[in-house]
């Protein structure tokens, strides 16, 4: 999904991604890029197997280059987590049942809340094949886990990350939205405006001879007026719908507007109605 804007304010905070003992830097490099999209910006490694800086993971940053250029390296998951007050443990295992286990929107609010109380936090991820050890997750405070298939609950690194991140971000929307964009609220049309609308429309229509035959001309009207005044458009919306209908209205007409023939009134007093009970049809 295209959305790089170099013009926004990059955000870049919150807890602390910390991978235990990486193998592949394609997937550091992909780690940093979910960062990234999700406004996370510290990395820690442990251990890298293919050391660090890693060319790999430049490359599959995908430009999140503020999060492969501040990466720490550390030779002890003890060293990496040494400053940090609270530290969730990502495992797709049960554990030994000593710690809370929670569910990640549950712990992006937690790590939300701790985080703006000026506490340092971080999540841990273990090895691509075999995650982390008991005794790693012995170094977090609780468990966070994902609701995954029972029998397939192995997540890719990255993935993993992208799901933590993105519940991260979710946790600062304001009011519980579940999206970024806001919704313009725009002023409901008036009745003028509709009824401008429906003339135009009308008239349109009239001059194609669309309303025949001239007695059921009334009830057409009515139902063309009930379907399009339902939706309760905007004052917006009918300037579209009226510019699409001028649009349409440049080719030729059944006769010239404003020139319908004698007796025919779209909806007006002149038009008979011995039928009011037809569909119009």
């Amino acid at each position: 999904m295209a959305g790089t804007n170099s013009e926004r304010t990059l955000v870049a905070e919150g807890p602390a991604i910390i991978l235990v003992e990486p193998q592949l830097g394609e997937n550091i490099g992909m780690v940093a890029r979910a960062m990234a999209n999700f406004g996370l910006a510290e990395l820690r490694l442990v251990n890298p197997r293919d050391g660090w800086p890693s060319e790999k993971a430049q490359a599959a940053a995908a430009k999140a280059d503020h999060v492969i250029e501040a990466t720490t390296v550390f030779s002890s998951l003890e060293e990496a987590v040494a400053d940090l007050n609270f530290v969730f443990a990502t495992t797709a295992r049960n554990r030994d049942g000593f710690k809370e286990v929670r569910a990640p929107v549950t712990a992006a609010a937690m790590l939300r809340q701790r985080f703006v109380g000026g506490e340092g936090t971080g999540i841990l991820f273990g090895r691509e094949r075999w995650g982390l050890t008991n005794e790693e997750v012995a170094l977090a405070d609780e468990i966070v886990t994902f609701p995954v298939n029972p029998a397939f609950a192995s997540l890719n690194i990255a993935q993993a990350v992208l799901l933590m991140s993105y519940e991260w971000m979710k946790s600062g929307m304001e009011n519980g939205a579940t999206t970024p964009f806001q919704k313009v609220e725009q002023k409901p049309a008036s009745k003028q405006q509709l009824i401008g609308f429906f003339d135009q429309i009308e008239d349109a229509l009239g001059a194609r001879n669309y309303f025949h035959p001239p007695n059921k001309v009334p009830r057409m009207i009515d139902n063309l007026r009930s379907v399009l005044s339902r939706p309760g458009f905007t004052e917006p919306e009918i300037s579209v719908l009226r510019g699409v209908i001028s649009s349409l209205d440049r080719f030729q007409r059944r006769w010239p507007e404003g020139k319908a023939p004698a007796g025919w009134t779209a909806g007006g007093p002149n038009a008979e109605a011995d039928d009011r009970n037809d569909d119009g049809k």
